[in-house]
């Protein structure tokens, strides 16, 4: 790693603690938690007052391979299939309402494509 990407990620966590003091799941509202890497992106449904997480997605899962069939799963396509299943399992689990938690991202590219796309199923936030 080099010097530049060290302290990139010491911001990113900085930012994320920051959001973090002010953005909590409830049981009547979940927090959805987003988190991408160069190759992937994943986002979680979690109750933080019970400390566990009620549904989760991922360009790794199974599901999403097929879907996106070789391709990478670093891009916005990929984002928009999570967010879609995400918002999906999370319907199936009886969560209607979130929070958004960027997890110190900027709010642009796959994060925000994720979350039109969680909106678009039908997921409140």
């Amino acid at each position: 790693m080099t010097a530049g990407t060290d302290r990139d990620k010491v911001l990113r966590m900085r930012r994320h603690t920051r959001v973090r003091r002010k953005v909590s799941g409830t049981p009547e509202r979940p927090r959805l938690a987003v988190n991408r890497s160069l190759r992937h992106i994943t986002a979680q449904v979690i109750d933080d007052s019970a400390g566990r997480t009620l549904v989760a997605a991922s360009t790794a899962d199974r599901e999403l391979r097929d879907v996106l069939s070789g391709k990478s799963g670093g891009n916005v396509s990929a984002a928009e299939a999570v967010g879609r299943l995400v918002a999906a399992r999370a319907k199936a689990a009886g969560v209607s309402r979130v929070v958004f938690d960027r997890g110190g991202f900027k709010y642009h590219g796959r994060v925000a494509a994720l979350a039109d796309a969680a909106r678009s199923e039908g997921l409140e936030f």
